[in-house]
C-alpha cells in the first residue's frame, strides 16, 4: 500500500516516515482467511492532522481497490476519553480546527482539504452533540470516497478503544493523525498492537 502511494506521490521515505508501529506477525491462515478484504481504521478528531490521515486512509483504500479484488472498507473512530465525559457531565468546551492541509498528498486529496459547510460549531456544546458534528465531518468527507465506510463512537480511554475496535473489526491498518514514534499515543497502544499503525508524512504542516 506505502509502495503505491509513494509511486504516485514521488516519494521514496514514506515507510521511515509514517510507520510509527509495524505489522504483527500473524498465522498464515488468519491472513489467507483476511486475503479479500481489508479493513482500515482512522482514529478521528476533527483535527487538521486527523483529516490528513483520514485522507490518506481514502487515497489508499482507492488504490487497493483499483489493483486488487479486495473489498476495502474505512472506518474513523471518534472517542470521549473517560476524564472528559466525568468532569464534565453536561457540558464541555472542545477546539474547533477549521485550517485546511498546509500539504496535499496527491490530487484524489484535493477535494478533501476542503472547508465543510456545515453550521459553526458553538464553543460549548454537549459530549453527545460534539460527536456528532465530528463523525458527521468524516462521514462527509467518506462520501467523496463512494466506497465502503463506517465510523464508530467510544466513551474511554482513547488507547484501550482503538485496540478494542482494532480487534473487532480485525483491522488491518490504525491510521493516527501523529508523525513521531515519540508520540505519546504510540507509548499508551504499546508493542504488542494487534494490526501495524501508520501515522501522517512529515510534509503535512499542522
Amino acid at each position: 500500500m506505502l509502495a503505491r502511494l509513494q509511486s504516485a506521490i514521488g516519494r521514496d521515505d514514506l515507510v521511515e516516515q509514517m510507520v510509527l508501529l509495524p505489522e504483527p506477525k500473524k498465522p498464515f491462515a488468519k491472513k489467507a482467511s483476511n486475503a479479500n478484504s481489508v479493513n482500515l481504521i482512522v482514529a478521528y478528531d476533527a483535527s487538521p492532522n486527523s483529516h490528513a490521515a483520514l485522507d490518506i486512509a481514502f487515497w489508499i483504500a482507492h488504490q487497493t481497490r483499483l489493483a486488487t479484488n479486495a473489498q476495502v472498507t474505512v472506518q474513523a473512530v471518534y472517542i470521549v476519553e473517560d476524564n472528559q465525559s466525568s468532569q464534565y457531565p453536561n457540558i464541555l468546551t472542545f477546539p474547533v480546527h477549521e485550517r485546511p492541509l498546509e500539504c496535499q498528498v496527491s490530487g484524489v486529496s484535493q477535494s478533501l482539504t476542503l472547508v465543510l459547510t456545515q453550521p459553526q460549531l458553538e464553543t460549548s456544546v454537549t459530549p453527545l452533540k460534539q460527536a456528532d458534528t465530528i463523525l458527521w465531518q468524516a462521514r462527509s468527507l467518506a462520501e467523496e470516497w463512494q466506497g465502503s465506510f463506517k465510523s464508530h463512537l467510544r466513551f474511554g480511554s482513547i488507547s484501550t478503544e482503538l485496540k478494542k475496535v482494532v480487534a473487532l473489526e480485525a483491522a488491518d491498518i490504525l491510521f493516527l493523525g501523529c508523525k513521531s514514534v515519540n508520540h505519546p499515543m504510540i507509548e499508551a497502544l504499546g508493542s504488542n498492537f494487534p494490526c501495524a499503525v501508520l501515522g501522517i508524512p512529515s510534509c503535512i504542516d499542522e
